[in-house]
């Protein structure tokens, strides 16, 4: 293994996305478990239909305008995330700012992956039938969660993440984008019709689709806010280091669009499959972070070749979360490869490790390590807290701030006619900041609701 720091960076500088491989990278990074387990849990706590319109107007307000600061700095730059800043302006002073963005993902990835692993022992029980032999799903997931195996499958969740990353960008991250992601379609469309022709599943279909407003709240305007934000992947450095792999041919405007647009039609996917499953079965659509693991495995228990079905959307699961977990571990190996002067084995490697070792507590702080806590709550619960609601926005703050009044050649960048440059600028100056603001103080809980 060669260490060479010249062959290192040059090796670097050569990497590139194809036009359609960024795009659909950038779409893996997105389509994470954000939208497949979190999004119709709050959808279902806030009223359905009205939401989801609800998190529409904020993907178009505030994510794509973000969306698309984040690429062009990353494309200016040419660098990792922690040094994109510093690099446009030439002042050295935003580089403690900058990496930040790689230790949010970095603190993500240690949870992440592990979330990946439950994805991936639950698709190996249902297609065995294994899952299916204990009727208190609750049960089955407390006995799993609180002993050695999370262990087991969080490795094998970040062994996957590494072998993708260490084949670098257009032979490992392009090449596995390229062929789960039409993968995961094709198994997304056959789960969402076996759900729309379950008995019932036409009030789940009105729940999702047909809105009641006065079933909103300003606490769901912020959670929709936060959403948005968060199901983009946005601060966590992925987009800027993706960017920075991106031709110049490439026009970011189309492709922020192309990422907001997949990133939109996963949720609404995801929506036609949960929501009429879940009122055939007269599950609960607000059955909150267990409507996953404990609720809908009893569902799926209940229909003809349950265990296929079942398993089917558990792989939906493991793949959103590999591509995810590939884009988050991308971005601190771009950092080691830039600061030290590593190859990429060496890099994928070492933050791999890290990040195992730092996602031990996590897996085992439902059961083992339940006693050890971090701000008196659990210590998976304190990475999520901490990465998720602190650091997200505050990065997302940073980079409408910086995009909207530090950056002197925003406007070459962008590659936007002068129309659209005047309406991006305005909403990075003016309105980003604000609503993301209100984002980090409600996360945060600074702003709170009775």
């Amino acid at each position: 293994m060669s260490f060479n720091k010249n062959k290192s960076k040059n090796d670097q500088k050569q990497e590139r996305f194809s036009s359609a491989g960024f795009i659909l990278a950038a779409i893996g990074s997105s389509v994470g478990l954000g939208n497949m387990w979190k999004f119709p849990y709050i959808t279902g706590e806030n009223g359905g239909a009205a939401f989801f319109l609800l998190f529409i107007v904020c993907l178009i307000i505030i994510g794509l305008p973000v969306l698309l600061a984040e690429l062009a700095i990353g494309r200016t730059s040419r660098t990792s995330a922690a040094t994109a800043f510093s690099k446009i302006t030439g002042k050295k002073g935003w580089n403690g700012l900058g990496i930040l963005q790689i230790i949010a993902p970095f603190i993500i990835l240690s949870f992440y992956v592990i979330i990946a692993g439950w994805t991936l022992h639950y698709a190996m029980l249902s297609f065995s039938g294994q899952l299916f032999k204990d009727s208190d799903y609750s049960a089955v997931f407390a006995n799993f969660s609180s002993g050695y195996l999370p262990i087991m499958w969080q490795g094998i969740s970040i062994l996957i993440s590494a072998w993708v990353v260490i084949k670098g960008v257009s032979g490992g991250i392009e090449k596995f984008n390229k062929v789960l992601l039409p993968g995961m379609v094709v198994l997304l469309i056959i789960l969402m019709i076996r759900a729309l022709t379950l008995p019932g599943a036409g009030a789940g279909v009105n729940f999702f689709l047909k809105p009641d407003f006065a079933s909103l709240s300003p606490e769901s305007a912020l959670i929709a806010l936060g959403h948005a934000f968060f199901s983009l992947s946005l601060g966590m450095g992925i987009l800027m280091t993706y960017g920075a792999y991106v031709n110049k041919e490439q026009s970011l405007g189309t492709a922020a669009l192309a990422i907001g647009a997949g990133d939109l039609i996963y949720a609404f996917i995801a929506g036609l499959i949960i929501f009429p499953t879940t009122f055939s079965f007269g599950i609960a659509p607000d059955k909150g972070p267990s409507l996953i693991f404990e609720a809908l495995p009893a569902a799926f228990s209940s229909m003809p070749a349950g265990s296929v079905f079942a398993g089917l959307f558990f792989v939906i699961l493991a793949i959103a979360a590999i591509t995810s977990s590939v884009s988050l571990l991308e971005v601190p190996v771009a950092y080691a490869r830039e600061r030290w002067s590593w190859s990429r084995s060496r890099s994928v490697w070492t933050m791999s490790i890290l990040v195992f070792l730092l996602g031990l507590p996590s897996a085992l702080s439902l059961g083992l390590a339940k006693n050890i806590t971090l701000f008196g709550v659990s210590f998976f619960d304190a990475m999520d807290f901490i990465a998720s609601n602190i650091l997200l926005p505050f990065i997302g703050l940073v980079v409408t701030i910086f995009a909207g009044y530090f950056w002197k050649n925003i406007a070459e960048e962008s590659g936007l006619n002068q129309t659209w440059f005047k309406i991006w600028l305005f909403m990075l100056r003016y309105i980003a900041p604000i609503l993301v603001l209100l984002v980090l103080l409600h996360t945060s809980g600074v702003i709170k609701f009775e």
